[in-house]
């Protein structure tokens, strides 16, 4: 990026300053490739960053040497999974699901119902003896304070694989009729009917066992952004409650040894100049401070309200749209700060001294973007920087 922003926030209103001064720290490298629908997680004092349309590579950087740049790890030993769920527990790094294809001459994707550990001492992968219990594609996965990983949300394997298996099986070319009644059919369902995982899954590394803490009271997310507020205590904001349909809804849930409780905090307001907050799913996140920032995100303009007049493909004929608003948290009330650049989703985020870190993801052409900044918000200035 060559961009410089600075948003400060006024009486009446908030004013965009472009600037083009120096950066106010050390310059933050960008990816060697682009990175969307891949993982992004810390080990101690390195970012990882990785998978999706990056296929099995992956790369660290180094926060106590950020010259070095970003730089190659062992590649991921199996079928490059997109978006997987991962997250760090006893200095190593688990991916769990995902989709792709199991071999090179698959026919259709898949959604993969493996688990992948990480060591960085060895710099090496292995596919552990096990098996999730649900499809975790799109879910969200984070470690609890006694190094057990939870895991939110997630598609149904078995109607997926089957959903992807029809669709590739039709020339749409050749038969739109037959085409459109597949895609039709799977796209008009209801939330509830596509069984996604509603259960909070507990993977424990020290014993490669499953367990669950209950049910998820609301509708479950894929895609959305989850937060660690506190020891335990996790915010799930939007994401995706079918295919195409986000929701504004923002969940706050705090982990015991022995269940979650859970409570909805407000949603996210709408977009200066919007009438309607249509969720997000791909934002990036992150807790600075005592403020919990959520930018940029994709959605569909329209969809929740063709799904309150009961048109479940919500979907359907509408461009899909990448968001720049930055919002922020402060003491249970959001508001919008400012804007990202452009629209971005699908990448990830980190929170570094400073500021969140956002590194990758996706722009309007759906390209996969490498550029890395940072946003800064001090309570009354937005500075971002690369």
């Amino acid at each position: 990026m060559t961009l410089r922003t600075q948003i400060m926030v006024g009486a009446a209103a908030l004013a965009l300053i472009a600037t083009a001064g120096t950066a106010m720290a050390e310059d933050w490298p960008d990816l060697p490739v682009g990175v969307k629908n891949g993982i992004a997680t810390r080990i101690d004092d390195r970012l990882i960053v990785g998978l999706g349309s990056a296929g099995t590579e992956l790369y660290a950087l180094d926060l106590n040497d950020r010259a070095a740049g970003w730089q190659p790890i062992a590649a991921f030993d199996g079928p490059a999974p997109s978006q997987p769920a991962a997250a760090v527990a006893g200095g190593k790094l688990y991916v769990f699901s995902g989709s792709g294809n199991a071999t090179e001459d698959a026919t259709s994707p898949i959604i993969f119902d493996t688990v992948s550990r990480y060591d960085p001492q060895a710099d090496a992968w292995e596919k552990l003896e096990t098996t999730t219990p649900a499809g975790l594609l799109g879910a969200s996965a984070v470690t609890l304070q006694d190094g057990r990983i939870a895991i939110f949300g997630g598609y149904n394997k078995e109607l997926f694989d089957k959903y992807l298996a029809d669709v590739t099986a039709i020339d749409k070319e050749a038969d739109p009729d037959a085409w459109n009644e597949v895609v039709n059919s799977y796209m008009g369902m209801k939330p509830e009917d596509y069984r996604w995982n509603d259960m909070v899954l507990v993977y424990d590394p020290e014993s490669n066992s499953w367990d669950d803490l209950g049910q998820d009271p609301a509708l479950p997310n894929t895609g959305a952004a989850v937060v660690e507020t506190a020891p335990g205590s996790f915010l799930i904001v939007n994401g995706e409650i079918k295919p195409g349909l986000r929701t504004d809804t923002v969940k706050a849930v705090t982990i015991g040894a022995d269940g979650a409780s859970w409570t909805e905090i407000p949603a996210i307001q709408a977009p200066d100049g919007a009438e309607v907050q249509e969720g997000l799913a791909g934002a990036y996140a992150a807790q600075v401070g005592d403020t919990v920032l959520v930018a940029g995100g994709a959605n569909f303009q329209g969809a929740r309200a063709a799904a309150e007049a009961g048109n479940w493909y919500a979907h359907d004929g509408l461009n899909k749209h990448w968001a720049a608003e930055i919002f922020a948290l402060t003491d249970g009330s959001w508001s919008q700060i400012g804007e990202l650049p452009e629209g971005l989703a699908y990448g990830g985020a980190f929170a570094v001294d400073g500021g969140m870190l956002i590194v990758g993801g996706e722009d309007s052409e759906k390209a996969a973007r490498s550029d890395v900044f940072l946003v800064q918000w001090d309570g009354n200035e937005l500075t971002i920087t690369e």
